[in-house]
């Protein structure tokens, strides 16, 4: 079991997803390092991406979307608009979250949303329920 204690901003992706709640990285096989983290594990189409991998944001300072000249872009937008309606996580607005009120702010919201109050076990955004709970 992950604990909730364990939330770390080397976790937060560039596009604003919380790469420490994604099933990828949760699993116990085969599991993702993260975005932000160069493994040999990580799925081949993390190592695509075409957001984390982007010229544009490269250049930015913080090494988030927010920061970028084309905020919202086009694959951005898909990918948000996906998260909205599959997972209810909207990912432009954890980047404004982020930008706004700070990593420890959005990292603080982010434990508190994804933590099974059953049995404190982290909450995948790719899931409804707790799969510690109710696999």
């Amino acid at each position: 079991m992950l604990s909730p204690d364990s939330f770390d901003s080397i976790l937060l992706a560039p596009c604003g997803i919380y790469c420490g709640a994604c099933s990828g990285y949760l699993r116990p096989k085969n599991k993702c390092p993260g975005c932000r983290i160069d493994s040999e594990t990580k799925p081949t189409y993390c190592k695509s991406c075409r957001i984390a991998n982007c010229e544009l944001l490269a250049k930015t300072e913080s090494g988030f979307c927010y920061d970028c000249e084309k905020l919202p872009c086009q694959r951005l937008k898909q990918l948000d608009k996906r998260y909205r309606t599959k997972y209810n996580t909207g990912l432009i607005r954890n980047l404004m979250i982020i930008k706004e009120k700070g990593l420890d702010t959005f990292l603080k919201l982010e434990r508190k949303k994804r933590t099974c109050v059953n049995c404190g076990s982290i909450i995948s955004i790719h899931h409804d329920n707790c799969t510690a709970c109710s696999p």
